[in-house]
């Protein structure tokens, strides 16, 4: 019997269990939002308590989360396949494997910690890096630059909000400086959804904490004049696009959940920008 992996990741590093964890959920589910084989073997093949997440509308969340941005890179490579795809904070995701079209040079970008663990289950290849580094560390975007060209997709999931605001402000300004015009997908949490986490479902199992408190995208507009807000929307009122394909316990959920309009839902935006 082959011997399951540690996982000795750092406190916000173990949040990437999370999203990996409900994609593996999913993926088991008859009518499933997303298809991820992958996130189940690495599931199977890990060492950790994922029972502590079992049930939690949190990775429902995660799924929907991962399928818009999902969508958001596809629609990219669509207009220019063979463009740039840059994931800041990658964890344990699969992307390359759901929506890569063999002609993107994609990059994916962590801490050392998950890079490791990251190695253990994914190769890089002709057009496909991994890059260990911190999200505020300006090096990696020269390792991007010097092997890519433009157009560019940065997709950063489930990562800046754990970040203090000036570092948030920085990566966005690296971005926008060294990349000039990209895409910029991001999710934000506002101020009562971080101030009230300790009672999130999924992050009160863990030790990690949300630093950024963001109202919305217009926020980050202020910060860098130019910046074009493409798209934002809450888990409960996600693109028609995206609605319409869902499986129907899906649709009535989110239906049900728009209605009610709960702020912890509401305040959570998924969101893309266009850099000046």
């Amino acid at each position: 019997m082959t011997a399951r992996r540690e996982v000795p990741l750092g406190t916000v590093q173990e949040t990437l269990l999370i999203p990996l964890y409900g994609r593996a959920v999913e993926n088991r589910k008859p009518e499933p939002a997303l298809r991820d084989p992958r996130a189940e073997e690495i599931v199977a093949a890990i060492d950790y308590d994922f029972a502590r997440f079992d049930g939690l509308p949190s990775l429902m969340g995660s799924v929907l989360r991962t399928a818009l941005f999902d969508q958001w890179v596809s629609d990219f490579l669509a207009d220019r396949p063979e463009g740039t795809v840059v994931e800041l904070g990658t964890g344990l995701n699969t992307r390359y494997e759901r929506v890569g079209n063999g002609r993107a040079r994609w990059f994916e970008l962590d801490l050392p910690d998950v890079v490791d663990l990251r190695r253990s289950f994914f190769t890089d290849g002709a057009r496909r890096t991994t890059i260990a580094a911190s999200v505020t560390d300006r090096s990696w975007a020269d390792t991007v630059a010097s092997g890519s060209a433009a157009p560019y997709f940065f997709a950063a999931e489930a990562v800046l909000p754990f970040l203090a605001e000036e570092d948030v402000r920085r990566v966005i300004g690296g971005i926008a400086e060294r990349f000039p015009g990209s895409l910029l997908a991001l999710d934000t949490a506002g101020p009562g959804m971080v101030d009230a986490q300790d009672e999130h479902d999924a992050l009160s199992k863990v030790e990690a904490r949300m630093r950024w408190a963001c109202a919305g995208p217009a926020g980050i507009a202020d910060w860098h004049p130019g910046v074009e807000v493409l798209a934002s929307h809450s888990i409960s009122a996600l693109p028609s696009p995206l609605f319409d394909r869902l499986p129907g316990p899906y649709r009535e959920m989110l239906s049900g959940l728009a209605q009610q309009r709960l702020p912890q839902v509401e305040e959570y935006r998924l969101n893309l920008l266009r850099l000046p």
